[in-house]
């Protein structure tokens, strides 16, 4: 099996749980900020959409130089945050089932103005820098979300606000339960 083939499955699950969430921002929420240092929530969201993009640029090209003053993506409705994810998301699955295990094994480096931040193998950074880095900002905006009463979906199982379903369940099952206990009872078996 190769690299690709052990991180498609991951990246699969983790798109869908992107555009879960992606689905619940809400457009008059756009400049909500939990606080004065935290970037708003339509720029998270913005961010979120682009992080699989980087996947795609980390199979392209060998490093990244990051200048100051580069404006970071935006986008302006959620329609525009949704085709920019499933457009990044799509391009960088497609990308990633190319890649031979000895693209992943070449070198990657990040710098600022000409200065390394890091450099590490390209299987590295999809996990640490793509994979992981869009979870961390992913949970960011679940909790900014969160605060303005939005229903979270379930990343890995239900959220609470999905917990009522869980609990219907649980429910039913306890009455069948005791539908059988009461019916063992009445015919003497107790």
């Amino acid at each position: 099996m190769t690299i690709s083939q052990m991180l498609l499955p991951e990246f699969d699950q983790e798109m869908a749980n992107t555009r879960k969430l992606l689905e619940r921002v809400p457009e008059d929420k756009w400049d909500y900020k939990p606080h004065t240092k935290s970037m708003p929530l339509g720029r998270l969201a913005a961010h979120v959409a682009e992080l699989p993009f980087w996947a795609k640029h980390t199979l392209s090209v060998e490093s990244l130089d990051i200048k100051p003053g580069e404006q970071p993506f935006t986008v302006t409705s959620k329609r525009e945050l949704l085709e920019a994810f499933d457009k990044n998301a799509t391009e960088a699955r497609e990308a990633l089932a190319k890649a031979s295990d000895a693209d992943m094994a070449k070198t990657w480096t990040l710098s600022f103005s000409g200065k390394p931040v890091f450099s590490m193998p390209r299987s590295a950074v999809l996990r640490g820098s793509v994979m992981n880095h869009l979870i961390h900002h992913r949970a960011q905006l679940g909790v900014y979300l969160r605060l303005n009463d939005v229903a979270i979906p379930g990343m890995y199982g239900p959220s609470a606000d999905e917990a009522k379903f869980w609990e219907a369940g649980a429910s039913a099952e306890n009455e069948k339960k005791k539908l059988v206990r009461d019916r063992l009872a009445g015919l003497g078996y107790a």
